[in-house]
């Protein structure tokens, strides 16, 4: 999923003002990294960031399906054989995504990694799949086949065959885990942005609150408007290059988990929320929901807001956003 975030920092003196911003750009998770920190000086800067990698690298050895020897790959492995123990922190990030689930009717789910791969976003693909290849694509998913047994910490997949996966969530959680390992120890502020899963505390050394760009989708050379965001996430997912279009229809490659489909109409959605485990999540969720369905559904959270651009480049917004256009 493309996801697209520009921050910008508002200039001050620094002879007036002891603290910096620090910031370090690497690869992490598979993912492009930045991460910023704001310190008295270098040294300590590096030391804060070295250890928010490390934490982030910790999450990845365990919520990775990719890596063999990770608990969810044992999930996976398992799927229809036997329930398997994990540690507290997997299985409560489990139950957590089978609660976003629920609460988005499953726009949402991490066993969507179950589906058959029959959509091709590349340019290869030269006609839509049948309807009865579409239905066998889902035919595993569903995150009601994910039973967990909190006395004993174990997850179970009950059809064989059947994934789980955390990437619409992941890297969320890795910047939640980041952020608050950091204000733990002291760091006055900062900004974990895991691709666009962006998670900020505290404001800039000026004193000012740190600003986020919304990319303008029909135009990624302008920013729609500005947001200012303090101790909160936002994740903006954009999907206008990878898609396929049959018989007028464009169909972007985030696909519906229900029914195989990929979705249509929007092409970018915003969402503001306390962490950024949620917001990625219902980034995604609001893309197969559809406009009207999905600002309902934010309207419903607290402390939840929304942008969503339609196809053909309509703002709709939930009820209490305030943007500072450009």
């Amino acid at each position: 999923m493309k996801k697209l975030i520009l921050i910008f920092f508002i200039p001050f003196s620094f002879a007036c003002i002891a603290q910096q911003s620090y910031k370090r750009t690497l690869k992490l998770m598979g993912s492009r990294f930045d991460i910023t920190v704001v310190a008295d000086d270098e040294t300590n800067a590096n030391v804060e960031i070295d250890r928010a990698i490390a934490e982030i690298t910790r999450i990845e050895r365990l919520i990775s399906s990719w890596d063999a020897n990770s608990q969810t790959s044992e999930i996976n492995r398992n799927a229809g054989i036997r329930p398997v123990k994990v540690e507290a922190e997997l299985f409560q990030l489990i139950e957590r995504a089978i609660n976003i689930s629920k609460l988005t009717d499953g726009a949402f789910d991490i066993t969507y990694a179950s589906m058959d791969k029959i959509w091709k976003f590349d340019g290869t693909m030269k006609e839509m799949p049948g309807e009865k290849e579409i239905a066998n694509s889902v035919a595993k998913v569903g995150y009601d086949k994910i039973i967990l047994d909190k006395e004993n910490s174990t997850v179970f997949l009950k059809a064989e065959g059947m994934k789980i996966g955390f990437g619409a969530i992941g890297k969320g959680y890795a910047a939640d885990q980041a952020k608050n390992l950091l204000m733990a120890k002291g760091v006055p502020a900062g900004i974990i942005n895991a691709s666009g899963d962006m998670n900020t505390w505290g404001k800039q050394p000026n004193g000012e609150e740190w600003q986020v760009a919304i990319t303008n989708p029909m135009d990624k050379s302008k920013s729609y408007g500005l947001l200012p965001i303090t101790d909160g996430a936002v994740v903006t997912s954009g999907n206008y290059e990878k898609f396929v279009e049959f018989n007028g229809t464009h169909y972007t490659h985030i696909i519906d988990p229900r029914s195989g489909m990929p979705s249509s109409g929007i092409i970018s959605v915003t969402v503001f929320a306390p962490k950024a485990e949620l917001a990625d999540a219902l980034a995604t969720s609001v893309f197969v929901m559809g406009v009207e369905v999905g600002l309902n559904r934010i309207n419903q959270l607290p402390k939840v807001e929304c942008i969503i651009i339609d196809d053909t480049g309509k703002v709709f917004t939930s009820d209490n956003i305030q943007i500072k256009k450009l």
